[in-house]
C-alpha cells in the first residue's frame, strides 16, 4: 500500500509489485522502459532506476542486457523461507505423483483460517496428493481472494494449488507451524489410515507485504513421514 509519503522510487516499486501480484504482470511479461516510467511518474530516471534494481535483487523481475526486465517466475523469487513442492519432493523418491481436488468452494473463511487471511472472501480446496497411488498428503487450503483474485478462475486441473501459487503469486514471508494430531474418521478415510492414527501436520502460512496470501494445513500420515530439521528439508522414509 503506497502512501503520499512515500518517496518516489517506492512508491514506483510497491505499484509495480501490486500489478505483478495481481496478475497485471506475469511471469515472463516485459516490464515498461526504465525511461517510459520516469515519463508515468515525472521522475528521473535513476529513480526507476532504484525502484527496479530492489524489485531484481528481491527476485521480482530479472533484468538482462539488451533484453530488457521481464517478471520473473515467483519459483525463483528470493523469500525467507523455500516453499517445498509435493510434486517435487514426491518424485525426487522415484515415485509417480499425482492429485485430486476433492473440494472447491467460495468461503468466509473461519477459525484459524480467518484470523491468518483477514479476508471475507477465499478459496477454499481440499485435496489428496498420492505417491505411487498410495495417499501422501492431505491438503486443505484457503487462498485470500482479496489477495490473489485470479485463484476465483484458476482450474487446478493440471497444476496443484501448491505449485500455482509459487509460479503466479509472489510472497515475501512465509512461516510454517508443525504438530501432531490423530486422525478422525474423516482424514482416516481419505488416507488409508486407521482411526485415532496419528498425524504430521504442517501450517504453512504465506505474506507479501503484510497482506495474507494463504493458508494451509498439510496432513501426513505419521507412521511414514519425517522432517529433518536442518534446511527445513522434508522426506519420508523408504
Amino acid at each position: 500500500m503506497t502512501t503520499n509519503s512515500d518517496p518516489v522510487y517506492l512508491k514506483i516499486k510497491k505499484e509495480l509489485l501490486q500489478r505483478i501480484r495481481q496478475g497485471e504482470l506475469r511471469p515472463g511479461d516485459k516490464v515498461e522502459h526504465e525511461e517510459i516510467i520516469a515519463q508515468q511518474y515525472d521522475c528521473a530516471r535513476a529513480t526507476v532506476h532504484r525502484a527496479i534494481r530492489e524489485l531484481a535483487e528481491e527476485g521480482y523481475v530479472e533484468r538482462k542486457r539488451r533484453a530488457g526486465t521481464r517478471v520473473a517466475s515467483a519459483g525463483n523469487r528470493a523469500t525467507r523461507v523455500t516453499i517445498p513442492l509435493v510434486r517435487q519432493e514426491i518424485e525426487a523418491r522415484g515415485a509417480k505423483y499425482r492429485f485430486n481436488v476433492l473440494e472447491r468452494e467460495i468461503v468466509t473463511p473461519s477459525g484459524v483460517a480467518g484470523a491468518a487471511l483477514s479476508s471475507d472472501r477465499a478459496l477454499f480446496l481440499r485435496l489428496i496428493h498420492f505417491a505411487n497411488e498410495a495417499p501422501f498428503q492431505l491438503e486443505e487450503r484457503w487462498i485470500n481472494l482479496e489477495t490473489v483474485p485470479q485463484a476465483e478462475h484458476a482450474t487446478f486441473e493440471m497444476t496443484n494449488p501448491n505449485e500455482w501459487l509459487v509460479e503466479t503469486s509472489p510472497y515475501s514471508e512465509a512461516e510454517h507451524f508443525f504438530s501432531a494430531e490423530n486422525a478422525n474418521k474423516a482424514q482416516a478415510k481419505l488416507l488409508e489410515l486407521d482411526e485415532n492414527d496419528a498425524l504430521f501436520v504442517i501450517e504453512r502460512r504465506t505474506h507479501l507485504e503484510g497482506d495474507a496470501i494463504t493458508y494451509a494445513r498439510l496432513l501426513h500420515p505419521g507412521a511414514n513421514y519425517r522432517m529433518t530439521a536442518e534446511n527445513f528439508s522434508f522426506s519420508t522414509k523408504n
